[in-house]
């Protein structure tokens, strides 16, 4: 039987893309394996969003070289973000590659298909793609020139597949896209978000739906009303802010003001109390000065959000700000920011997981890790507790012991 190996680097687009690759290859007879000097069809699954992502991908490449060397038999394909339509610099680069195909597309040794297939024993929380692309062109970001325009799936698709995935076992399921916010515009009746989450919260066996990735400028009223009236669906948002200063976020071109956030903050939390909230975070970016990243620190300390995910600026080629601003904050400077930013964070987060201390929430069991059960609250916060009764995929009651910045600690509530 041949082997095939699948390695996945960046979002959760990539790793749900490459749960269906791995699906069809089971179907066309491949057994997987955890050792790409085992298998026959090798597939790297690339995301270039970071530098430092974007390195690790070429000493993948790299490693894989003297491989296909000395077995030259071996299949060997590169996907995601690293790869745009015109593949002839890629060819010339990685000749030992045998194929190159975009994210979010089909590999041309497999048959056409409407969709890639589904896994047959699917983990109790999956991610179903409802829109690819991006139309903002921020100018940080390489994602609009790699995987192109927005391209929304119908809503009569999504929820055959996810009646489905939960036929099949899945429990909870995250709808995913660069921004979906935008979904249904393109579509013949201009549906959106909130009618998509209207459509699939009946779905029987369904416990729990999430959404990602948001963009403040496309959050609508109709949105937070269906999060706050949807049963189905988790109070919980990430909704990236990228910086404090007006003037930043108008050179990233992300179409809003700091104004404009904090009331959409404001709205939501006034109409869901209980919502979870986290955004991302750009340090260093070109010309922020100190007072402009004050600004951004401030901002974290006034709105307190639940979780933060900051990255020091790297540019991108092919952005236009790798083109157009100078990368001038030096990266000691950012790494300081960086720094100052994750221990900002670690102190909001430590006050506001402390609250949940003897209280009960209600997680869905997601496996074992390190022989504790792992387990997701509504919020999207991380819970751990041990039980020798098999409760994954089952949603439980868990009185929390211990909290951290990072997850909590419990028993299960007789």
């Amino acid at each position: 039987m041949p082997l095939y190996y699948i390695w996945t680097i960046g979002c959760q687009m990539n790793k749900a893309e490459s749960e269906r690759l791995a699906s069809r290859f089971e179907e066309l007879g491949y057994q997987s394996t955890g050792r790409a000097e085992e298998a026959d069809l090798i597939v790297l699954n690339s995301c270039v969003v970071r530098q430092s992502a974007e390195n690790r991908v070429v000493n993948k490449l790299a490693a894989l070289k003297s491989l296909k060397k000395a077995r030259p038999d071996i299949t060997l394909a590169l996907t995601g973000c690293m790869v745009d339509a015109d593949t002839d610099s890629l060819k010339k680069t990685y000749p030992h590659v045998d194929h190159f195909f975009r994210a979010g597309g089909y590999p041309p040794w497999l048959e056409k298909a409407e969709a890639l297939s589904l896994p047959h024993y699917p983990s109790p929380t999956e991610f179903v793609t409802i829109i690819q692309g991006c139309n903002n062109f921020c100018s940080y970001c390489i994602v609009p020139y790699r995987r192109g325009r927005e391209r929304s799936r119908t809503m009569e698709e999504i929820a055959c597949e996810m009646r489905e995935l939960v036929k099949r076992g899945a429990k909870e399921v995250t709808l995913l896209g660069q921004n979906v916010d935008s979904y249904g515009h393109d579509l013949p009746d201009k549906p959106d978000l909130a009618d998509l989450l209207g459509e699939l919260n009946p779905i029987e066996g369904l416990l729990r739906i999430r959404f990602l990735t948001n963009h403040p400028k496309d959050m609508s009223p109709r949105l937070i009303e269906a999060i706050a009236k949807l049963d189905k669906v988790c109070e919980q948002l990430n909704l990236a802010v990228q910086a404090g200063s007006n003037q930043i976020l108008k050179a990233m071109k992300r179409g809003y003001t700091i104004e404009r956030y904090r009331r959409l903050i404001a709205e939501i939390r006034n109409r869901i109390p209980e919502i979870a909230l986290s955004t991302d975070v750009i340090v260093g970016f070109p010309s922020e000065t100190e007072e402009q990243f004050r600004q951004t620190a401030d901002l974290l300390k006034e709105l307190k959000f639940d979780a933060v995910h900051v990255a020091a600026y790297s540019p991108r080629p092919g952005t236009y700000a790798a083109e157009k601003l100078e990368d001038d904050v030096p990266p000691l400077e950012k790494k300081r920011r960086l720094g100052e930013v994750e221990r900002l964070q670690e102190r909001i987060a430590t006050e506001i997981n402390a609250q949940l201390e003897d209280k009960v929430v209600e997680v869905l069991v997601e496996g074992k890790a390190r022989d504790r059960w792992q387990s997701r609250a509504r919020s999207g916060k991380l819970v751990f507790f041990n039980d020798k009764t098999d409760r994954r995929g089952q949603l439980v009651n868990i009185r929390i012991e211990k909290t951290s910045p990072w997850s909590l600690r419990g028993k299960v509530e007789s």
